[in-house]
């Protein structure tokens, strides 16, 4: 009689349609569309002979009742005993499970907010105070105005420097923020803004418009104050 050696190679991850393996559902569908014993299957990697990692994954659950809160009472050698659980896995699931535990005890990040260009001037103090070459930054915001980004987009001389429309807009689509602030100093201290200045505003904003991304203002930041293009009605 034939032995199939495809056989086991058949019934495991890879064989499956790549919307249903662990790794490619969730960069498919999202972390959310995984079944905790797909996430464990993740942390694990791989099964046995006889079962897929998912499999692994389940009689894991099973042991615990299907309940996440016993399971992260399991040691490294309460894992062991599992089919398929050596140590450097047992340690990946105790690891992961400490790590949820932890963020349950971490306080929710608090993120400022900007209810006016004073504000965006005091969070731009620790990135352009005494700086002395050009910069350009942006402040990425969400729906309620919190910061979710302050993110460099160039650095240049001391009398210049590029912004990218297509880097600016990348980085805030990829972000998914809201709306955005425009800052850049003047080392000279000299808050006037330039022609090219009032160009490049007026060339981001419009585009901000096309993708539904508001630019909001465009902060002239120098050490000593700052001008701030939407309460100047230049914007």
């Amino acid at each position: 009689m034939r032995t199939n050696y495809n056989r086991d190679r058949d019934t495991g991850i890879l064989s499956w349609a790549e919307e249903d393996r662990p790794r490619e559902k969730l960069l498919l569908k999202g972390r959310a569309a995984l079944s905790d014993a797909e996430l464990i299957a993740i942390l694990i990697g791989s099964g046995t002979r006889n079962k897929s990692a998912v499999d692994v994954g389940k009689d894991i659950l099973k042991g615990a009742n299907n309940n996440l809160n016993e399971l992260a009472k399991c040691t490294v050698k309460d894992l062991q005993r599992f089919e398929g659980i050596g140590e450097a896995k047992a340690i990946a699931i105790v690891s992961a499970l400490e790590l949820g535990r932890r963020r349950k005890e971490a306080a929710p990040l608090k993120r400022d907010k900007i209810t006016s260009s004073q504000d965006a001037y005091q969070i731009m103090q620790p990135y352009l105070l005494d700086q002395p070459v050009e910069q350009f930054w942006i402040i990425l915001m969400n729906r309620a105005n919190a910061v979710i980004k302050v993110h460099n987009i160039s650095q240049g001389g001391v009398s210049g420097t590029v912004a990218d429309p297509k880097t600016i807009f990348k980085e805030a689509l990829d972000k998914l923020a809201c709306s955005l602030i425009l800052v850049h100093n003047h080392p000279s201290g000299n808050l006037k803004p330039s022609e090219a200045d009032i160009r490049l505003t007026k060339k981001l904003k419009e585009a901000g418009q096309t993708l539904d991304l508001p630019v909001l203002d465009h902060v002239i930041f120098a050490d000593q104050g700052y001008i701030s293009f939407a309460d100047e009605g230049l914007l």
